[in-house]
């Protein structure tokens, strides 16, 4: 039996999805409601088989490996497994240059 893992919403990831969100419905916000869904939908799937997906590859370069990341185009779910708990810790828009942002909230630790 594989196991389960609790997803939980770090406050800046909740902040990065409202700002997301918020954008997309100033011009649509019926849009704005499906990608809300689909973005939560496709991130509490993270319960089940969390390392299915990539090592964050601007991390990895540098020798970080325990952030993984969900590809929701245009968005890029960051997250880290610990302790049977997946913590969801931000999502991006990956037109953006993501290692300048990782690297800002680094330094605020803020991730």
């Amino acid at each position: 039996m594989t196991k389960k893992y609790e997803v939980i919403w770090a406050k800046t990831a909740e902040n990065d999805l409202v700002k997301i969100i918020e954008y997309i419905a100033h011009n649509n916000s019926g849009n704005a409601l499906i990608i809300l869904k689909k973005i939560k939908k496709r991130v509490n799937d993270l319960y089940y088989l969390p390392k299915r997906y990539r090592i964050v590859p601007e991390l990895y370069d540098h020798g970080i490996t325990q952030y993984r990341e969900m590809i929701i185009k245009p968005w890029r779910v960051m997250y880290r497994i610990s302790n049977g708990k997946v913590y969801v810790l931000s999502v991006l828009d990956s037109r953006q240059n993501i290692e300048d942002i990782l690297l800002k909230r680094f330094t605020q630790n803020i991730l």
